[in-house]
């Protein structure tokens, strides 16, 4: 186990440097800043906003756990994290064309109502997973076997 550790930490840091010197190879020095502003951006988004999110979320359904099936509650925590990382995905191409660009073929599409569409999937998706569990929860806590002594 230590060695897979040890074979794992040496991967990442050479994953980390390779990563830096395509960074300092690839992209000018004065896009440096505006490349460091976005990713901050997306950290704090992810740590601040939507793994509090998701947790919460989470924490919630694992109370509800009790009475709903696992299936539920995996169908429900898989829709929470592709809402979120397709939000975190799509959301830069809608801020990109609202600020214009100069090839108009570059982000050709109505990013906003193309993410709020399957995101309203995904939200019929999770409603109709819920009622569907419960209402089987439901008819198994009606219908319990009992034991003949």
């Amino acid at each position: 186990m230590k060695a897979a550790r040890i074979l794992l930490v040496v991967l990442g840091v050479l994953v980390i440097a390779f990563g830096a010197y395509v960074l300092v190879t690839s992209v000018s020095p004065k896009r440096i800043g505006g490349l460091a502003t976005w990713l901050l951006g997306a950290v704090i988004l992810h740590d601040a906003i939507l793994s509090p999110f998701v947790v919460g979320a989470g924490l919630l359904l694992r109370r509800a756990g009790r009475t709903l099936r696992a299936w539920v509650l995996v169908v429900v925590q898989t829709a929470i994290v592709l809402a979120s990382v397709l939000a975190l995905v799509v959301l830069p191409e809608i801020a990109a064309k609202r600020h214009g660009q100069k090839n108009p073929t570059i982000l050709p599409f109505d990013y906003g109502t193309r993410l709020l569409v399957v995101e309203g999937v995904l939200l019929l998706v999770v409603v109709t997973v819920l009622v569907v569990g419960v209402v089987r929860a439901r008819r198994t806590a009606l219908v319990k076997p009992t034991t003949i002594r």
